[in-house]
């Protein structure tokens, strides 16, 4: 692996670790998101507990993390195995952020942003998966699971050559649900509008 790599790598990580939920909501004058909601300090979460405007700016932020460190491995032409362990950096940072305790979010928008450089169709491919599962069923969590799940297969198909680090990411997406997945088999989990409409009655 070239020193190039593990740079972009070390740089990934740090970027990743820049909590864009806690930032925003303190700029907003919100709760910290790790005590409020369901305690994830990321997009959704922050829509829960009432910043629209700031969950915007924070899946913004999210997703321009996955993507500006991929983007830069792809034009410096760096292997594909390279640049998986870049995207693998950056969700690593924004789930264990070294300025924030290492209490992070799910990554779900960051490794969307990773996955973006690698090719647009696979990229809308999993964005439609994931808006037409979250339709059906409501749950924001069984969406980024069953994408994260599917993700890989897009990859396989459409550029094999980053199947497995892609897969890796999403592996680690699976994992960081275990608590959603858990209660969803319960059937303790909260739907994203049940929580709207809630807190508009």
């Amino acid at each position: 692996m070239s020193i190039t790599a593990y740079s972009l790598i070390a740089g990934s990580y740090l970027l990743g670790s820049i909590s864009s939920a806690i930032i925003f909501c303190r700029l907003a004058g919100l709760p910290d998101p790790r005590t409020q909601g369901s305690h994830n300090p990321g997009a959704t979460n922050v829509l829960r507990i009432g910043g629209k405007l700031s969950a915007l700016g924070v899946l913004l932020f999210d997703v321009l993390k996955g993507f500006l460190p991929v983007s830069i491995a792809i034009y410096l032409g760096l292997r594909p195995t390279e640049i998986g362990f870049i995207a693998l950096a950056t969700c690593l940072g924004h789930i264990f952020p070294i300025f924030f305790q290492f209490r992070g979010g799910k990554g779900v928008a960051t490794a969307f942003g990773a996955i973006f450089p690698i090719g647009y169709t696979i990229a809308g491919l999993a964005f439609g998966s994931w808006l037409i599962i979250f339709l059906l069923f409501g749950y924001s969590s069984l969406s980024a699971v069953v994408t994260a799940i599917v993700v890989p297969f897009y990859v396989w198909w459409f550029a094999p050559e980053f199947t497995f680090p892609v897969a890796l990411v999403c592996c680690l997406l699976v994992y960081r649900h275990h608590d959603n997945i858990q209660r969803l088999w319960r059937g303790q989990e909260d739907k994203l509008w049940q929580k709207s409409l809630l807190r508009h009655n």
